[in-house]
Order: structure tokens, then sequence, then C-alpha cells
């Protein structure tokens, strides 16, 4: 386990900014909110294989596939089935610690799970080298 949150260390570095660098970029906004919401419709169905082979080149570098399967079934497969989940914060980035400089939105849904009635789920797209938004970092607290 202890592998697995060091492979997981990037995603959750990306996903936890501070002293970052931020602006203002509404279009950006939309497009990473929509791309992190089908991505959580993946883990919500708990195809985290999928999951993983749609996420940024970034997160694919720091975490392999069966890393990120045993760290899915270990850590979100146990809250149960998504009851909710609301956007409560999006904040655009274009530096973050630990990556390259890039685009990044950072954004915090209230979400309550069958099993966890609170929880905050922090995800982080980025816009991808060939244009696409793909989720790079996801974090639940």
């Amino acid at each position: 386990m202890k592998a697995i949150m060091s492979a997981l260390g990037l995603i959750m570095t990306l996903s936890l900014c501070t002293g970052c660098s931020s602006a203002r970029n509404p279009e950006a906004e939309q497009a990473a909110i929509a791309a992190a919401e089908q991505w959580l419709e993946l883990i919500d169905n708990e195809n985290y294989p999928k999951s993983w082979e749609t996420a940024a080149e970034l997160f694919k570098g720091a975490v392999t596939q069966e890393q990120w399967l045993q760290a899915m079934q270990s850590i979100r497969s146990p809250l149960g089935s998504k009851i909710m989940r609301n956007c409560a914060s999006v904040k655009y980035m274009t530096s973050m610690p630990g990556a390259p400089d890039g685009e990044y939105v950072v954004i915090q849904f209230e979400t309550s799970f069958e099993k966890k009635s609170s929880a905050i789920e922090t995800v982080t797209p980025m816009l991808d080298k060939d244009g696409a938004w793909r989720v790079s970092g996801y974090y639940i607290k």
C-alpha cells in the first residue's frame, strides 16, 4: 500500500495546490468541469481501468494501471455508490507544484456516498498535449 501511495504522490500534489499561480479562464474551467464529470462517471461505475486509460499522460506516467486499480479498490470502492455530487469550487491554474507549467483546473466537489455522507473530491483536469482536457489528479477527503 505504501508503494501505491508513493506512486500517487504526484497525483495528490496536483490536486492539493498551495502557492500556485492562478487566473480566471471561464472557457477552460467549463471544459475541465465537463471532462472531470465524465471521468468521475467512470469512477462511480467502478470502471477503474477506463478511468486510467482516459486520464492525462502525466497521470499515467505517475501511476501504473495496476497501482491505480489497487488504490481505487481500497479507497473508493468501500465508499459505495455516489448519492449526490455538487461542484463547490473551480480554480484555473497555470503552475502546479511537481508538475510542468500548463493549464490545470482544480475542481472540488461536495459528494455524498452510500457509506460516507460527506466527502470532498478534488479532481484536477489538465490540458493535455493533444489539446484535450484530461484528469491529472484525484483525491478524496
